[in-house]
């Protein structure tokens, strides 16, 4: 199926559990929607590869963000606000996709400005129907400005 895009769509997903990065890889792989994945493994890794600092300078800005809360060296609630706070970021979409069901997680998330908040299924049926559903959701449904995609 195309995408909006016209070109493979770009992830970044904000993880630092192997097998939930494994297991998100191998859904998208079956995508019907053309991805590319990258990983960054801890928050501070993530600003970096979002600011294009040090060996990211070269890399592409993600058309999503797929961000776990419980991160080491910073977490993902700081990893949120500061993206939210950056004007040349504020626009990309980014899903909380993590195992807490904490309310005041789930609140300040929100109040972070996060597009949605996804708790992770421990199935993984459940798990592989979820990430189908954030790729049919964004990105063949949702209608982004036209200066976002580049």
């Amino acid at each position: 199926m195309n995408n909006l895009f016209g070109r493979p769509v770009r992830i970044l997903l904000v993880e630092d559990n192997l097998a939930d990065i494994r297991l998100t890889k191998e859904v998208f792989k079956t995508s019907k929607v053309l991805n590319e994945i990258e990983i960054a493994n801890d928050g501070v890794e993530a600003i970096n590869y979002l600011k294009k600092t040090g060996k990211y300078e070269s890399n592409k800005t993600p058309d999503l963000i797929l961000l776990d809360l419980n991160l080491p060296k910073k977490d993902g609630r700081e990893v949120l606000a500061e993206i939210k706070s950056d004007l040349n970021l504020r626009k990309i979409p980014i899903i909380i996709l993590t195992i807490s069901k904490d309310e005041e997680d789930i609140l300040k998330s929100y109040s972070l400005y996060a597009n949605c908040y996804i708790t992770k299924p421990i199935n993984l049926e459940q798990f592989n129907n979820v990430i189908k559903s954030i790729e049919d959701f964004w990105f063949t449904i949702v209608k982004l400005p036209s200066d976002y995609i580049n």
